[in-house]
């Protein structure tokens, strides 16, 4: 048996899909409740930005929700989606100070973690996803559907 007929079998690929979600997801969960259990505080801290409390309260609520969305596997291509944007608009507006090597690597691990968001919203949530379990694991069901090779091409593109 060679190592990827062993991968198929144990469902390799599906198992670093769940490592993979819980980790992108945590950073945006654990900050979520953090400003969630401390407003007043990040309001504070927010407002010096120039971010306003409407603003702060949405962030709270896109990191929660796209952040268990992707934890969990459920809608978790839209929240990757989402939270990828959010890392870039992040990057962009605030980690543009390339003097300072601390802002710099913050708007590098935006990047990067925009990039693993992006990658996952291409390759969905795998088969250890609630949204899996809720379809009852049905043969038929097509939930992330794999992506589709181009034969002349060679490129990958969603399926539509």
């Amino acid at each position: 048996m060679t190592p990827i007929e062993l991968a198929e079998k144990l469902h390799a690929k599906d198992v670093v899909l769940l490592a993979g979600r819980l980790l992108l997801s945590l950073i945006f969960v654990h900050e979520g409740l953090q400003l969630a259990t401390h407003f007043e505080g990040a309001q504070k801290a927010m407002a010096a930005l120039g971010v306003g409390t409407p603003l702060l309260i949405a962030t709270i609520l896109l990191q929660l929700g796209a952040g268990l969305s992707v934890a969990l596997g459920v809608l978790a291509r839209l929240g990757a989606i989402g939270l990828g944007l959010f890392c870039l608009m992040t990057a962009g507006l605030f980690h543009t100070n390339f003097t300072s090597q601390n802002e710099l690597l913050h708007f590098e691990k935006d990047l990067a973690i925009a990039g693993g968001m992006f990658i996952l919203a291409l390759s969905g949530a795998g088969r250890l996803s609630v949204e899996r379990v809720l379809t009852g694991f049905s043969k038929d069901t097509k939930i992330d559907p794999p992506i589709e090779q181009h034969l002349l091409v060679g490129e990958t593109s969603l399926p539509v």
